[in-house]
């Protein structure tokens, strides 16, 4: 009764190098090291904590001091080997960098590594969290370090190796030490359940190691906490995850179902139901971020690769399965990745269970995080002109795309195809330009019932017709100027307004003249090609129309002023231009540019409609041509600008 505890981390902490419990490539080198009689000065043992790192030196320090020593066996019987299994050595020094981290600290061991041993073979130092040491301190330590006094050996240990100066590490025989597999440390665990009498299942064995992270330290502390649960009854998963505050299986997969089915109300519910037995919002989410781990797992790995890697049983691994068909990788990606985001959330904020119902919420709006195959239908929807209607006729609650096709009717029809009159009067004429625009598709002819066979035979029952009226002026510079509405990007507009000029535009080639050669390239083969396409595509309710851009010809002039001349003389305008800027007397004077303005202001109140406002713009233009470079013109007519003179 009077005896101290011994807590058992410290009771089976191993005594010889065969004991330690994996780090199988750092006990071979060792042992040969010291059969072989090649001890270094210096040696850096690194990695994550549990892994055997400290009680690998003093299992070294006591192979070289042992009076049967140097051997890779020890006899734990001798003064040495007592005094190191008790920490109490006189010859081996253990050091905490962490509490003695100053140059004053690494001074004294100077001081004091000149003495020799007192009684022992070797005077090794063990310093511990090494990486602690100050800057001055490590340096104080090189050089002693590089060449210490004959029978001194320094051990050094840490867990951050990225922390250590390379002049130090370079002095030294690195040994990574690796996290200790799962299933060794069940093994390890089952020998001191046995050892110790404590009645636990594999299963829970399982849970503890799992949850260890890989260290033997953590995972015997844990089974020793378990320990004082009683012997009447096994010690299960369950009395594991309700001593650690984890949530069990069974509730992990319940609001995981809630989520896959977009069941926002009975996610919450569940929500309520583990954050009222005592749950902390944070270890919630990370249970759940551990669940979609598991299931990530189970979609793409083996069955007997998923049981390694889970650590769950036949029966979990079915129920994550079943579930894994429900979802994609992407989706399951997805939610951990919100998760995650959560998490840090959970972190920083005065309210975690607001927070936490709007994780769970959001985790549970599958619907921006579909399926591949809704994505795949939503785009082929978009390309073909047709709307995505989810329908709900799926399993699960998942909504299976629809696809709609719209017909030809929105697109809107170039004024040719639909033949219209011509008007009489300017008041007429503008909205005959707009009409095709605004009702391409008559009432009667409902768009739904056509057939895709049905729409190509009507188009090409009015593919000719542009081609008839061609030969018209007005139908050309009408094409032109529908053209020009059907360019979507400003640049291109101000370009194609500026520089180019109609030579023949029908459905099966629209021929384009362009008096700069830099603009010219750019619609030939550069980035305005496909603007243009598309807008003579849409011009004509087609696909591919041929394009043909080139530099004006001396035959192109006749064209372009016999269609400009007939579009004029069908709107006749009520009340005449000014003389001063009409474009058929080019020898007179040029008005000024506030003179033009003000003409443009004037033609734009009046009722003489588009055609005068056109004719006044046109020597606007040409009044601009005559100021200034292209390239100022350019810009100006891009912006809308004008000079102030």
């Amino acid at each position: 009764m009077n005896e101290k505890y011994i807590p058992l981390y410290r009771k089976y902490r191993p005594q010889k190098l065969e004991e330690v419990v994996g780090q199988e490539h750092i006990k071979q080198a060792l042992s040969n090291a010291i059969a072989m009689d090649k001890i270094s000065h210096a040696y850096l043992f690194t990695g994550p904590r549990g892994t055997g790192k400290t009680s690998t030196a003093r299992i070294f320090a006591k192979s070289l001091n042992c009076v049967n020593g140097p051997t890779v066996s020890p006899c734990g019987e001798c003064e040495n080997c007592r005094d190191i299994t008790n920490s109490v050595p006189m010859d081996v020094i253990e050091i905490d960098a962490a509490s003695n981290r100053k140059v004053e600290d690494a001074q004294n061991i100077l001081e004091k590594v000149m003495y020799a041993p007192v009684n022992s073979r070797f005077k090794i130092y063990i310093i511990d969290e090494v990486h602690m040491l100050s800057t001055t301190a490590f340096n104080a330590l090189l050089k002693t370090l590089e060449e210490p006094p004959k029978n001194v050996i320094f051990i050094l240990a840490t867990t951050e190796v990225h922390k250590v100066l390379d002049t130090i590490k370079s002095r030294c025989q690195r040994f990574d030490f690796r996290r200790i597999t799962t299933s060794d440390i069940v093994k390890h665990l089952r020998f001191i359940s046995d050892s110790e009498k404590i009645n636990i299942t594999d299963d829970a064995l399982a849970t503890i190691a799992k949850n260890s992270a890989g260290g033997m330290r953590d995972s015997i502390a844990l089974l020793d906490q378990l320990s004082v649960l009683g012997t009447q009854n096994a010690i299960t998963t369950d009395d594991i995850n309700s001593l650690l505050g984890r949530i069990s299986f069974d509730v992990l997969r319940d609001l995981n179902s809630n989520i896959l089915s977009s069941n926002h109300a009975g996610a919450v519910e569940t929500l309520e139901k583990i954050y009222n037995s005592g749950n902390e919002p944070v270890q919630i989410l990370q249970n759940l971020l551990d669940y979609f781990k598991n299931l990530l797992i189970v979609k793409n790995c083996k069955p007997e690769i998923a049981i390694e890697l889970t650590q769950l049983n036949d029966l979990q691994l079915k129920d994550l399965a079943s579930q894994a068909k429900e979802i994609e990788t992407h989706q399951i990606i997805s939610l951990s990745d919100k998760c995650a985001n959560y998490i840090k959330e959970l972190k920083s904020t005065n309210n975690p269970h607001l927070w936490l119902e709007i994780a769970i919420i959001d985790l549970a709006n599958l619907a921006e995080n579909t399926k591949l195959e809704e994505l795949q239908a939503r785009l082929s929807a978009v390309e073909g002109g047709g709307h995505y209607t989810p329908t709900s006729d799926a399993p699960s609650g998942h909504a299976v795309p629809k696809i709609v096709q719209q017909k030809a009717a929105p697109q809107p029809a170039p004024q040719p195809v639909q033949a219209p009159v011509k008007p009489q009067t300017p008041s007429q004429a503008a909205p005959t330009v707009k009409e095709p625009v605004q009702s391409p598709t008559p009432p009667s002819q409902p768009a739904p019932s056509e057939t895709p066979e049905q729409s190509r035979v009507q188009a090409d029952d009015f593919a000719p017709m542009p081609k008839a009226k061609s030969a018209d002026g007005n139908d050309l510079m009408g094409l032109w100027a529908s053209l020009l509405a059907n360019i979507q990007k400003p640049p291109v507009h101000a370009l194609l307004k500026q520089w180019a000029r109609p030579v023949k535009i029908t459905p099966e080639e629209v021929v384009i003249t362009v008096k700069n050669e830099i603009y010219l390239n750019q619609f030939v083969s550069g980035s305005k090609r496909d603007t243009l396409q598309k807008a003579v595509d849409t011009l004509f309710s087609a696909s591919g129309v041929v394009i043909n851009v080139r530099l004006p010809l001396p035959e192109d002039e006749a064209i372009i002023q016999k269609a400009a001349a007939e579009k004029k003389s069908d709107a006749a305008p009520v009340k005449p231009s000014p003389e001063p800027i009409s474009t058929q007397q080019p020898k007179e004077e040029t008005p000024s540019l506030k003179e033009v303005e003000e003409d443009i202001e004037a033609a734009e109140n009046s009722d003489t409609g588009e055609e005068t406002a056109t004719e006044l713009n046109s020597a606007k233009s040409k009044r601009f041509e005559d100021m200034h470079s292209d390239t100022v013109n350019m810009v100006m007519d891009l912006f809308d600008g004008k000079v102030i003179e």
